[in-house]
């Protein structure tokens, strides 16, 4: 199984940046699209980000422009750079795996999960 743990949230006013980090375990990490999702309280956990092994991203349309996401094979780490945040970027953030070559964008798809990471952004 593949153990993901995200690092890089906090508080941060609009406008900011964050870089969330997520640390896979595993040899295969090259191998897993990578993705991020996100859930507010009382919300439906909604996508963000994916990255395909072979390098493919796609973004939900919200972040597009703001946020990138990135992957270090060596270090088996997807990041997730966010700038420009509003307030509605405000959730817990997830990362999230599966094995595969192509873009996945529902919760559902992934069947790995990080324990999440809470990100604050102020008006």
């Amino acid at each position: 199984q593949v153990q993901l743990v995200e690092s890089g949230g906090g508080l941060v006013q609009a406008g900011g940046s964050l870089r969330l980090s997520c640390a896979a375990s595993g040899r295969t990490f090259s191998t897993y699209t990578m993705g991020w999702f996100r859930q507010a309280p009382g919300k439906e956990r909604d996508f963000v980000a994916a990255i395909s092994r072979d390098g493919s991203i796609n973004y939900a349309n919200s972040v597009k422009g703001r946020f990138t996401i990135s992957r270090d094979n060596a270090k088996s780490t997807v990041y997730l750079q966010m700038n420009s945040l509003k307030p509605e970027d405000t959730a817990v953030y997830y990362c999230a795996a599966r094995n595969g070559a192509m873009l996945l964008t529902r919760t559902f798809e992934y069947n790995y999960w990080g324990q999440g990471t809470q990100v604050t952004v102020s008006s």
